[in-house]
C-alpha cells in the first residue's frame, strides 16, 4: 500500500531498488542541495556538509535493496543526514572535551611534569598502531563505529553480517586495544587519557 509516497515516487523507488541509476539520480538531483543546506544549519561548514550528504547518498545506493517501495525517500534522507550530523557534533564535542581536560591538566603541572604532556602525541601514535594491527574485519567494524558513527545495526546491514558478529568484533577490538596499551598503564598521564578515551568511545 503506497500510503507514504506518491504514485510517481513509488515507481521511481521500485526502479532504484532494481538498480536503475537514473532513478537514483532523480533523488540525488531532487534533494541534494536542500540536504546540504539542512546539514549546514547544524555544522556551519559547507564542505563537511556536502561530504556528509554524499556519504548518505552512497549508503542509500549501496543499500537500496533494503528500501521499501512505500517508504518516503525524503524522510529517510533527512533523518539519516540529521543523525549523522548530530553524531559528528557529539564526537567533536567529546574530542574537544578531552583536549581541553588535557590542556588544563598540563598547565597545572610543574615544568618537569609538564614535559609529560608531550606523551599525548606518542599515545595517539600507539592507539593508531593498535587499531592498524586489528584483524581485518575487526578493524573495519571498529572504524565504521568510531569514524563513521554507525550503529551496530547499520554496520551489520552494511557488511551483510549479524549484529551479534558486530558486537563480538567490537569486544575483540576493545580487548586488543587495551592489551596494546597495557605496557603503558603505570604512567599516570596515559592512564588518564586511556580512561577518558574508552569511556567516551565505548560507553565505559
Amino acid at each position: 500500500m503506497k500510503k507514504n509516497v506518491s504514485n510517481e515516487e513509488f515507481f521511481i523507488i521500485q526502479r532504484m531498488v532494481e538498480g536503475d541509476e537514473k532513478a537514483f539520480k532523480y533523488f540525488f538531483d531532487t534533494y541534494y542541495d536542500d540536504l546540504c543546506n539542512f546539514v549546514n544549519g547544524y555544522l556551519r561548514d559547507e564542505t563537511l556538509s556536502e561530504d556528509i550528504v554524499q556519504s548518505i547518498f552512497i549508503y542509500l545506493w549501496e543499500n537500496r535493496n533494503s528500501i521499501r517501495s512505500n517508504s518516503s525517500i525524503k524522510a529517510y534522507l533527512y533523518t539519516a543526514t540529521k543523525n549523522k550530523s548530530l553524531n559528528y557534533l557529539r564526537d567533536e564535542k567529546n574530542k574537544h572535551r578531552i583536549e581541553g581536560a588535557l590542556f588544563a591538566q598540563a598547565e597545572s603541572f610543574s615544568d618537569e611534569s609538564a614535559d609529560r604532556y608531550l606523551e599525548f602525541e606518542e599515545l595517539k601514535t600507539i592507539l593508531s598502531s593498535a587499531v592498524e594491527v586489528l584483524p581485518t574485519q575487526c578493524k573495519t567494524i571498529y572504524q565504521l563505529s568510531r569514524d563513521e558513527g554507525l550503529s551496530q545495526k547499520e554496520i551489520a546491514e552494511k557488511l551483510g553480517i549479524t549484529m551479534k558478529t558486530v558486537e563480538n568484533q567490537m569486544t575483540i577490538a576493545i580487548r586488543k586495544i587495551k592489551e596494546h596499551l597495557q605496557p603503558y598503564q603505570d604512567q599516570i598521564f596515559i592512564l588518564f587519557i586511556a580512561a577518558n578515551f574508552f569511556l567516551i568511545c565505548f560507553g565505559g
